[in-house]
């Protein structure tokens, strides 16, 4: 248990379920529609997070009804979440999606 008031190593990591930021909407964003800018700071993110972190985030995404109803009403899963930011009561879930290459 940590000391009142201790910062905590995990802070920016916590899970939306058990976060004591009150969430008030939930947007779905495309990593692919992001300003370059705004694109390789989600991609640096995403290449300093382990698996496991990885894997616990989208456990509580999947815990949370409202994030994933969220995903699920643009046709994404959890599994294509690869961060996620809280700022101002938005939890914005950022997504990768497949990109289908046909062949001629």
């Amino acid at each position: 248990m940590q000391a009142q008031g201790a910062p905590s190593q995990s802070e920016a990591r916590t899970p939306p379920a058990q976060s004591s930021t009150v969430i008030e909407s939930i947007q779905v964003v495309d990593v692919k529609t992001l300003k370059p800018e705004v694109r390789s700071k989600v991609d640096e993110i995403v290449a300093q997070a382990s698996e496991e972190d990885t894997q616990s985030l989208r456990k509580s995404i999947d815990a949370t009804p409202e994030a994933a109803s969220a995903l699920k009403a643009k046709g994404l899963s959890s599994s294509q979440v690869v961060a996620i930011s809280i700022a101002d009561g938005v939890l914005t879930l950022f997504a990768k999606t497949a990109e289908i290459r046909i062949a001629n």
